[in-house]
């Protein structure tokens, strides 16, 4: 049963109007990534430095209460995170107060505002600026060796035209996923860094099968002009990509709405990286690659 039927749209005579998006997406994406070695972005405490603070409970407590204690107790920047299924929380702050009294100032608001829940303190870590800027540049490295090994296996794959178009295509996705958080002042901690390679898999693989097609029918269809090949090609996939995406943010959609405060914006990063991904694998990776022309595709590897 075919849900999308086979249409023949011009989605590369679109592409100038789809540059400029994706132009301002990119600019946006950049300030973000210069903010966040400034110290400008709102980093959590495995970049920024701090302390987290992890808490055993007595009886079982409503975390949003939690949260709300912190606020009325001077600490409206902490960050909560439960554990399901126990009664611990960890309470992370980050290094912009003085950190030697946070674990009192913490166990000090919940022994007044939740007398009759009892807790003890289990362990008390303090992120230093040090291992934060490690982190900062680990993160970096791993985006960077990431795009390296997309660029690798797409110019072997298929060939090396191919592997700048994929490269600059998920360079675009990440940078245009960091933009949106960082206006939306999201945290920017190690599960956004996850989310944002998790993204790059998800768009290399988006990417790849209309790449898939542009190749076949260029073994094909050797004397048709190359836009219209492209076109061509990107309509035959075009059903696939949507019922693929949409079942992607189905789950994704679930996510946001009974996962939790502590994967929110883990599933939030993932849920516009979906959308960015098959939109640049359409608008992006195929335009890119109609820029650089070549003669013919390599036909040794499938």
């Amino acid at each position: 049963m075919e849900i999308i039927e086979k249409r023949a749209f011009d989605f590369l005579g679109k592409r100038k109007i789809a540059f400029v998006i994706s132009g301002i997406l990119s600019i946006v994406g950049l300030i973000a990534a210069l903010a966040i070695p400034l110290g400008r972005a709102n980093l959590g405490t495995d970049f920024s430095g701090g302390v987290a603070v992890q808490l055993r409970f007595e009886k079982p407590f409503s975390i949003e209460e939690a949260r709300k204690m912190l606020e009325k107790g001077g600490l409206p920047d902490a960050a909560l995170q439960e554990f399901a299924g126990t009664t611990r929380l960890l309470v992370r702050v980050r290094r912009s107060r003085d950190l030697g009294g946070v674990a009192d100032s913490v166990g000090g608001v919940f022994r007044k505002d939740m007398p009759d829940n009892p807790f003890t303190v289990d362990s008390t870590t303090e992120v230093g600026p040090t291992v934060g800027k490690k982190l900062q540049r680990d993160a970096l490295w791993a985006v960077i060796i990431s795009l390296a090994g997309i660029l690798v296996y797409v110019a072997w794959r298929f060939e090396f035209r191919f592997g700048v178009a994929a490269v600059a295509a998920t360079f675009h996705d990440v940078l245009a996923i960091l933009g949106v958080l960082f206006i939306l002042n999201k945290e920017i901690t190690l599960l956004i860094i996850t989310a944002l390679l998790t993204l790059a898999g998800y768009s290399l693989t988006d990417t790849v099968v209309v790449f898939d097609r542009i190749r076949e029918n260029m073994r094909k269809h050797t004397k048709e002009d190359f836009t219209a090949l492209m076109n061509r090609s990107i309509n035959e996939v075009f059903g696939r990509t949507m019922v693929t995406s949409g079942t992607t943010l189905l789950s994704l959609f679930a996510l946001l709405i009974i996962g939790g405060d502590v994967i929110f914006d883990f599933a939030l990063a993932l849920f516009l990286g979906v959308v960015v991904g098959t939109y640049s694998s359409i608008f992006v990776a195929s335009p890119l690659l109609l820029l650089w022309k070549g003669k013919k595709v390599k036909t040794g590897k499938k």
